[in-house]
């Protein structure tokens, strides 16, 4: 494969494609790779010893980054009433009942992550299709179908994130904005990575957590020594 020489530049900062790094090491070469006009983000990719296709080896979840991930997320409350206010008031970016649900189906999916009430189910349920294959379905394993909307609101707003592997077996996740603290940055990796070895189903033979790696939007991948 031909390779660019910005990428080859930095592999050579890196000190070579095969390397494994501590998560102090990867984030301070990221911080040295970080050269272009726009703030790259930064993400971790664990490759788990699981069984896809075994219910009860999904890795499903959500985790609230110590020091959040460096943008806003952006959320959308299905709930009606009182639950609606609070979540108005929690700093919510798109609140709404049955209308919410109608423009979601006609294909607005313009937020980072969905909430709802339990009763804002029976109308939620119907956006399987829409929400499920782009992973915003909320769901209680989650914590994103809830009574108490406005805490869920301001955790999500403040680097909560919802998690789960995909076909292969791999969790993919923002860890921060490469601008952050380097200390910020290493503090959010080290706790999602603990979350995730904590996850490890029982169910599950042999090595679980095969590989972890740390990469920015434009910089090769770092394999991080666990």
């Amino acid at each position: 494969m031909k390779r660019s020489k910005r990428y080859k530049k930095c592999v050579e900062i890196l000190g070579g494609e095969k390397v494994k790094l501590s998560v102090e090491e990867a984030v301070k070469k990221l911080k040295m790779l970080g050269t272009t006009k726009f703030d790259q983000t930064v993400d971790i990719v664990f490759v788990l010893g699981i069984d896809p296709r075994k219910g009860e080896q999904t890795i499903r979840g959500a985790f609230s980054f110590p020091r959040g991930i460096g943008r806003q997320m952006k959320v959308a409350v299905f709930a009606e009433g009182d639950a609606a206010e609070e979540a108005r008031k929690a700093g919510a970016d798109e609140v709404g009942g049955v209308e919410l649900v109608e423009k979601v189906k006609n294909g607005w999916t313009d937020f980072d992550v969905a909430l709802a009430t339990p009763d804002m189910m029976r109308h939620v349920g119907k956006l399987g299709k829409v929400l499920g294959p782009i992973k915003k379905m909320p769901s209680t394993k989650t914590g994103t179908v809830t009574t108490k909307i406005g805490e869920a609101v301001r955790e999500f707003k403040g680097g909560r994130l919802e998690y789960r592997n995909d076909a292969t077996g791999n969790v993919h996740m923002p860890v921060g904005k490469l601008s952050m603290p380097e200390e910020h940055l290493i503090e959010n990796v080290n706790a999602v990575i603990e979350h995730i070895k904590a996850q490890k189903p029982a169910s599950v033979k042999g090595t679980y957590l095969k590989k972890v790696s740390l990469s920015a939007t434009m910089s090769p991948s770092i394999e991080l020594v666990v």
